[in-house]
């Protein structure tokens, strides 16, 4: 059997786990319950901290590791656990430097965001948000070796794991569900399953530790209930900090459907670069740029509903977000007197909001509610703006499982598990009381890291435990390469140099909740783990008119268009990673934009074929093939 490590989630903590095993030298499966990798790594918009990074360094940024470390100190306050912290900021820099050197990804634009004492969020310069071009490179790049290597990588999507399986001490590897059947996977295991910001199910940690959250929306796909979390704590792991829910105060309404309980992240950026909150009377009423759950709370306070103005100074730095935000009908552009008729009041009541603000941010007086730092000024009612109404909404959860420094799971002696680690959101206390804002990508990648070189180490020294002749034997059956073609990478070979199948096994004894054991053979997961190959896509034929296209506007029948081609995805809506709302929004409409906005055009013939159902007439599709 091959021995390999399973990691179980492909958001960016996963893929950074798999790709760290992977370089080390070990064998990885990655198992996730959706049919696309991402969770909710892709939706994140502000970027990834790092401290003393060569951005920093080239920009004369004037950071310091311990100033990193002491903001997040204080932002997690009386839960702060020095041990992971150092752990999560003195690693920072490699970890954006590894994204950089690895991946090609380009990190060179940094911003300041609320409670960092230093510009030190990375982003690139390409229009895509920050979450979703870190993570779908390291995706493409997992996808490639899984095809490629298929001796080292192998991936399993819609595979929902439903136990932890141990003995003793000793985790042993997963149970899983594939196409209704039960499954085993052996190996040592790195749990990075996210959070549980969207836990409505009947056994809602929310509900449990937070109830007074539970009845705001979310930013979090539907897939972060937590589960986890739940498997940990039923084979005797412990919660830490599980109140610890992050609110985040802007959440944009969407004003077709005000009561959705899924909802867009309105990015910190927008606030970062001078964004303004006004409640229902035209009046600011808090520091944009506090701490979340400061400004939150504040909102809690005022009278809503409450908007987030950006004046065309704004507007422009952040084109990107205005256009994609826009498209989605969460945000309008008017003149300020628009604004104006809109919350209500007269332009002379906005432009003394403005004119107050000026004054602040020029230094003429003092800000009531503490802010200090002044993006895009002057603001004036004689202006264009972009608006959007603002919710807080259920964001992220710093509580999760109790591990130590290396990314072990402890027990209830605050023991490690042997051969269970635990990265990304579903690790608890790396934040504390309150996450700062682009510290959830880095604890993705520093943790994932970490957890990843601790397996590889667990594997090694599992390998090579025994007597002195079975150590010498074990060894011999190690055979290491370095490939010389491929700095930095080592491949390795157990068991004598054959690469052997996927350890997957009839399920046995295991508890009676998962219906009859049924047996997976190796051949069944690999089958189900290949994307298919873009080269062979051919777009339809058939010929669409803009008319034809505009008659499937209902739930019952919906299609889109992209790049002159036409797509049906009436029974692709739950399968859409970015959630169903982004497709309703573009029934019978062409979305050409916004798609481009978010994605490389590969996705369609590698991820949904079968959703091609012809071309537009009278247009030449644009799709790079």
């Amino acid at each position: 059997m091959g021995q390999r490590v399973i990691v179980v989630g492909g958001g960016l903590s996963g893929l950074s786990a798999a790709h760290t095993l992977y370089l080390s030298g070990a064998n990885v499966l990655v198992l996730d319950k959706q049919g696309f990798f991402g969770g909710n790594s892709t939706k994140a918009t502000s970027g990834i901290n790092g401290a003393l990074t060569r951005t920093q360094v080239d920009q004369n940024i004037r950071d310091s590791v311990k100033q990193f470390y002491d903001d997040t100190m204080k932002s997690a306050r009386d839960k702060a656990r020095p041990d992971l912290i150092k752990v999560l900021t003195y690693k920072s820099a490699a970890a954006v430097e590894w994204l950089q050197d690895v991946f090609n990804l380009d990190l060179t634009l940094v911003s300041r965001l609320g409670g960092h004492s230093q510009p030190r969020t990375h982003r690139g310069h390409d229009a895509k948000f920050p979450g979703m071009a870190i993570t779908y490179a390291l995706m493409q790049r997992l996808e490639e070796l899984a095809e490629t290597e298929p001796d080292r990588v192998q991936i399993i999507k819609k595979a929902r794991v439903t136990g932890i399986n141990k003995e003793g001490n000793a985790v042993t590897g997963v149970t899983y569900e594939l196409d209704g059947k039960s499954a085993v996977a052996e190996g040592p295991v790195v749990l990075a399953t996210g959070g549980y910001a969207a836990d409505f199910t009947e056994t809602s940690l929310l509900k449990k530790h937070r109830p007074d959250t539970y009845h705001l929306a979310t930013t979090n796909g539907s897939h972060a209930t937590g589960d986890g979390q739940k498997m940990v704590m039923a084979i005797g792991g412990n919660g830490v900090d599980m109140d610890k829910v992050q609110v985040h105060p802007t959440g944009l309404v969407d004003p077709k459907d005000p009561d959705s309980k899924w909802k867009f992240l309105a990015a910190e950026a927008l606030r970062g670069e001078g964004g303004l909150l006004l409640n229902a009377y035209g009046e600011r009423f808090c520091d944009e740029l506090g701490h979340r759950d400061y400004v939150s709370g504040e909102m809690f306070k005022t009278k809503f509903p409450i908007r987030l103005v950006l004046n065309s100074k704004a507007s422009n730095v952040l084109d990107f977000h205005t256009r994609h935000y826009s498209g989605r009908g969460l945000m309008k552009k008017m003149t300020g007197k628009e604004l104006a008729k809109e919350i209500g009041i007269s332009p002379e009541k906005l432009q003394k909001t403005f004119s107050e603000y000026n004054d602040i941010a020029a230094g003429k007086k003092k800000d009531p509610f503490g802010k200090r730092f002044f993006h895009n000024c002057p603001v004036n009612v004689n202006d264009d703006f972009h608006v959007a109404l603002m919710q807080p909404v259920l964001h992220f959860t710093m509580g999760g499982v109790e591990i130590n420094d290396k990314a072990e799971v402890l027990n209830s002696e605050k023991k490690p598990f042997e051969g269970l680690f635990a990265c990304g959101e579903l690790a608890g206390g790396v934040h504390g009381a309150n996450r700062l804002g682009g510290s959830s990508l880095l604890g993705c990648v520093v943790y994932g890291r970490v957890a990843g070189e601790t397996a590889s180490q667990y594997m090694f020294q599992k390998a090579l435990k025994g007597s002195a002749s079975s150590a010498v034997q074990r060894l011999g059956m190690i055979s290491l390469h370095i490939d010389p073609s491929q700095p930095g990478r080592v491949t390795v070979d157990w068991s004598g140099g054959a690469a052997s199948g996927p350890s997957i096994q009839p399920q046995q004894s295991q508890p009676s909740t998962q219906g009859p054991a049924a047996a997976a053979t190796p051949s069944e997961p690999a089958k189900a783990s290949k994307p298919p190959n873009p080269k062979e896509f051919v777009i339809p034929e058939r010929e669409i008119t803009m008319e034809e296209v505009a008659k499937h506007n209902t739930k019952e029948s919906i299609w889109i268009v992209v790049k002159g081609i036409v797509l049906d995805v009436t029974n692709w809506l739950d399968d859409h990673p970015g959630g169903p709302g982004a497709l309703l929004n573009f029934m019978g409409r062409d979305a050409t934009e916004e798609f481009a906005m978010l994605h490389d055009d590969e996705v369609i013939p590698k991820y949904a074929p079968h959703i091609v159902i012809g071309r537009v007439k009278g247009q030449t599709p644009s799709l790079e093939l």
